[in-house]
């Protein structure tokens, strides 16, 4: 079977570490260029040594050059800002996107939870590095017992931070709190994110707190089981994707006020579930300590690999 050409805009460290990705580990795409700006930057250098045609002048250097014809999918690993022009510059092309910022022109993709529901879709959002992280696990506990509030807390190390992470601090906030809803299925959502300067840099950490209903005691073991299921699930594309320790399942006590944190309407929780994780870095690119280039490009080549294995079986068919 034939592999599907692929190009990445942004040469920063998300584009460069999905590069080597890419070049080492996938089985139906393969490079076909990468596209910056900064004709000096470390990612169009790399891409050089290693024989992918490198772009320095943007998605109009993409349009315009021999062979793009070739290159079925388009990661944007950018910012917000620039993936809204650049998605308006390759509609004509019917290209499809797999979107790396918190732009979210297209449907929100965690590919543990839903990507079979969108395989077909344009132009495909990979949330955020928190998001990738957490959603599985709002997702998990939602499939047992209704999730009232979730929120998470995603902790990475500032030196993974690029230019573009740093430039989009309030679209990650706002882009990973509707994703919880929509696709993790809580009623209300909440994302933080802290850029830890500790040295040496720590691995990226990920909290989740679910407001739930569940007085029994066997649903409260199903949760656990149904979240150690999932972490099982995104170890099979991250793997340094882990638990930090056993699921917590406690009663919120009645003098704890949640009132405020809860959707018009919605009775009062019960119990409170806490997930703590740690995401470990493949460190094709950065140390290990970056978990979070390396969930988010980890989760956007997973998208690109069923979409051409996909288009695979058709063209077989």
């Amino acid at each position: 079977m034939s592999r599907t050409k692929v190009a990445i805009i942004g040469s920063g460290n998300i584009g460069t570490d999905l590069m080597i990705k890419v070049l080492r580990t996938a089985r139906h795409v393969e490079m076909g260029a990468m596209v910056g700006i900064d004709p000096d930057s470390d990612g169009l250098a790399r891409a050089a040594r290693l024989g992918v045609p490198s772009i320095a002048e943007g998605v109009d250097g993409l349009v315009a050059m021999e062979g793009f014809e070739d290159i079925g999918i388009v990661f944007d690993a950018t910012s917000a800002g620039a993936h809204l022009a650049n998605s308006s510059r390759l509609a004509p092309f019917g290209k499809r996107l797999i979107d790396l910022t918190p732009a979210a022109i297209g449907p929100y993709v965690v590919p543990a939870v839903n990507l079979d529901a969108h395989l077909e879709a344009p132009n495909v959002n990979m949330v955020t590095c928190g998001g990738q992280a957490t959603i599985p696990v709002v997702a998990a506990v939602a499939r047992v017992v209704p999730v009232a509030y979730a929120e998470i807390v995603a902790s990475i190390s500032s030196r993974s931070a690029g230019p573009g992470t740093r430039a989009n601090i309030d679209e990650f906030t706002e882009t990973t709190s509707r994703a919880i809803v929509e696709v993790g299925g809580a009623r209300r959502g909440k994302a933080v994110i802290i850029l830890n300067p500790a040295e040496p840099p720590l691995i990226m950490r990920d909290t989740v707190f679910c407001l739930v209903t569940a007085p029994e005691e066997d649903a409260h073991e199903q949760i656990r089981v149904s979240v150690e299921k999932m972490v099982a699930d995104v170890a099979a594309y991250v793997p340094g994707y882990r638990l930090k320790q056993r699921v917590q399942v406690a009663e919120i006590p009645e003098d704890q006020p949640v009132e405020t944190l809860l959707v018009d309407g919605d009775a009062r929780p019960t119990h409170q579930v806490s997930v703590f994780l740690e995401v470990e870095g493949a460190a094709h690119y950065l140390p290990a300590y970056a978990g979070n280039l390396d969930i988010m490009t980890s989760a956007a080549l997973q998208v690109a690999e069923r979409i051409a294995a996909s288009r695979g079986q058709e063209a077989t068919a």
